[in-house]
């Protein structure tokens, strides 16, 4: 597969641009193109570091992997702090900042958390898709919100400053993690339902509520959460600016938007698949751009057309000034709403 068919190898960006830029949602693969991966415009890659259902063992691994690889390529760091990112950019690197997408691996042993945060961890989703021991997810049938084990799980994450995302969960779920914690919290790669109504999009309340405790609302260029109803065309750039334009609207300004892009460095595998059979009853969010546009998950479609690779970021710049975004309104939503919520939440 060559590199122009492989959504995980990118363009080299010959010119940086001067913005922090801070990709709040990708995944990374062991065959990614690490001696160039500060040469993509990307300060910080918030890296999902292991998989969403992963066990403890398997999220230990996996995490530790990402330091391994930042160990053997001078041009790259494991972020600790907000500084570290400030000074990744200073000299000419790149940042993993280490993700989970997902909570299953703490099992019921709250010390894990500040364990994993002592080996790097910053951020979290509590559940993914499907429900699990601490929240509902987005995908399942119930909106039970947080159970009294996940209430303790915010207690701790906000105690040793792991920050919570609340992409990929229920509303309700949401709503009471926003309300709860301390400190504010993020959506790394969620759109507005007021222009997509996508079961992955997140409504008025949610956003209104991430933007009264200080939070980030990570815009994605994931094409299905782009693809309007009806729609059989590959989304666009233009289309996704009405996603910023929307929150902008509803915020008040540009201060608590961000960019999770939901790309990723190396070959993306494919999903896998149950011999005995798929579960069934669960909401559907790709099967329309699988039938219209592409099914390959692996294919630069499955993002925008403009904004399929991370160099087009520029494309991105160039389309938020065309709508009347200031030059700080795109620095604050490249990097320094992030880099202000670090600030806050990390110990």
């Amino acid at each position: 597969m060559s590199s122009t068919e492989n959504k995980g190898f990118h363009p080299i960006l010959e010119e940086d641009h001067g913005y922090i830029w801070i990709d709040s949602c990708m995944q990374a693969w062991p065959d990614g193109d690490w001696p160039n991966a500060h040469r993509h415009g990307v300060t910080a890659y918030c890296n999902t570091a292991w998989r969403p259902h992963a066990t403890i063992d398997q999220a230990l691994e996996e995490g530790m992997f990402w330091h391994l690889v930042a160990r053997e390529n001078p041009n790259l760091i494991v972020a600790e702090t907000a500084d570290d990112i400030r000074r990744a950019k200073q000299e000419g690197k790149s940042a993993f900042i280490i993700t989970a997408q997902g909570g299953d691996w703490i099992g019921f042993k709250l010390h894990r958390i500040e364990a994993m945060y002592r080996l790097g961890l910053r951020i979290m989703l509590p559940a993914y898709n499907r429900t699990n021991h601490i929240c509902d997810g987005c995908l399942d049938k119930t909106d039970s919100g947080l159970t009294r084990f996940g209430e303790l799980v915010v207690d701790e994450a906000n105690r040793v400053g792991l920050l919570l995302d609340c992409t990929h969960i229920g509303k309700r779920a949401s709503m009471e993690i926003m309300e709860r914690s301390s400190v504010p919290t993020v959506f790394s790669h969620s759109n507005p339902k007021g222009v997509v109504d996508s079961p992955r999009n997140i409504d008025d309340e949610q956003i209104k509520a991430c933007i009264a405790k200080g939070g980030v609302i990570g815009v994605a260029p994931w094409g299905p959460i782009v693809l309007e109803e009806g729609q059989t065309t590959q989304p666009t750039l233009d289309q996704f600016i009405n996603h910023v334009d929307y929150i902008a609207q509803l915020a008040g300004s540009a201060d608590n938007i961000g960019l999770g892009t939901d790309m990723s460095l190396g070959t993306y595998p494919d999903h896998d698949h149950d011999p005995w059979g798929e579960p069934s009853g669960y909401k559907d969010v790709a099967s329309a751009y699988t039938r219209h546009i592409t099914g390959n998950v692996r294919s630069p479609r499955r993002a925008l057309d403009g904004f399929s690779n991370y160099p087009q970021v520029m494309n991105f710049i160039a389309g938020l000034k065309n709508r009347g975004y200031t030059e700080q309104d795109v620095s604050k939503i490249l990097g320094e709403n992030y880099l202000r919520v670090f600030d806050q939440v990390w110990r």
